[in-house]
């Protein structure tokens, strides 16, 4: 017997989150939950760009199924689920441990100057956008460490995407104001 991935529950426009509730598919805690998904997807190809940062990458993809989880079940109780703030921590550390290795910044700089860094800042804005709209949830809103974790996940992505430039031997291209 196949089992069948479609159920046609969705077809009217609603769905179920995993607190039970059936909302809109336009529900802002349904879009949070698929920028979530755009975000894993979004880390997948960095994974394969980036094969040196897989093994960190696929810990955060984990982080977010645990983040998508606690958003849909609007913050009941799961057992097991949680996301615990030494994991803001742990993005923390990884964080200095790769600024040391970059030369100061004290310029915006352009994406793009290599694929492995220009999909690491594709995700950096993702997430950026992923952390907005958790922001905005209400009733209730998220956890601070969901909060917390996703800030700091964005500034890791770009420093990632620095050090993939660096690791190749890529000069950022630095903004300068009245560049022509």
């Amino acid at each position: 017997m196949v089992t069948k991935i479609y159920t046609k529950k969705g077809d009217g426009g609603k769905t179920s989150l995993f607190s039970g509730r059936r909302t809109d598919k336009f529900d802002s805690r349904v879009a949070a939950v698929g920028d979530l998904d755009e975000l894993s997807a979004a880390l997948g190809m960095a994974r394969i760009a980036n094969p040196d940062l897989s093994e960190e990458l696929r810990s955060i993809q984990q982080h977010l199924y645990t983040i998508s989880a606690i958003v849909s079940a609007e913050h009941r109780q799961l057992a097991g689920i949680a996301l615990q703030s030494t994991e803001v921590e742990k993005l923390e550390e990884c964080i200095d441990r790769a600024s040391i290795i970059l030369p100061p910044l004290k310029d915006f700089i352009f994406p793009g100057e290599s694929e492995s860094s220009c999909l690491l800042h594709v995700a950096r804005a993702v997430a950026r956008r992923v952390e907005r709209n958790m922001a905005a949830l209400q009733d209730p809103p998220p956890p601070e460490s969901v909060l917390a974790y996703l800030n700091r996940l964005s500034d890791l992505l770009f420093v990632f995407a620095r050090l993939a430039d660096h690791n190749l031997q890529i000069s950022e291209v630095r903004f300068k104001q009245n560049a022509e």
